[in-house]
């Protein structure tokens, strides 16, 4: 049923075979540790902005008396300046 191919072919078969791991090689696509790293640097660049300001919010309403009148606007300032820096980050990737 499968014949063997003469030696021309098979040199050529070989051929495009280490052509193709050539070319997907060169892609350079990254490893799944790669992408799994960068998925962890992207959440702490959302979440760290958004902590530091949730404590500055909540340190300002404790000494101000003045509930979450700051923790919720700076919460939310915290977490824009942290998906904009991870858009920032991404971009340049």
């Amino acid at each position: 049923m499968t014949e063997a191919l003469p030696p021309e072919q098979e040199r050529l078969v070989d051929a495009v075979k280490q052509r193709a791991e050539r070319r997907r090689r060169a892609r350079g696509l990254p490893s799944f540790a790669r992408n799994f790293g960068q998925i962890g640097v992207l959440g702490w660049q959302i979440v760290v902005p958004a902590l530091i300001a949730l404590a500055i919010g909540r340190w300002l309403d404790h000494r101000l008396s003045s509930g979450i009148f700051w923790t919720a606007p700076l919460l939310i300032l915290g977490v824009s300046l942290g998906c904009w820096s991870a858009w920032k980050w991404i971009g340049r990737q």
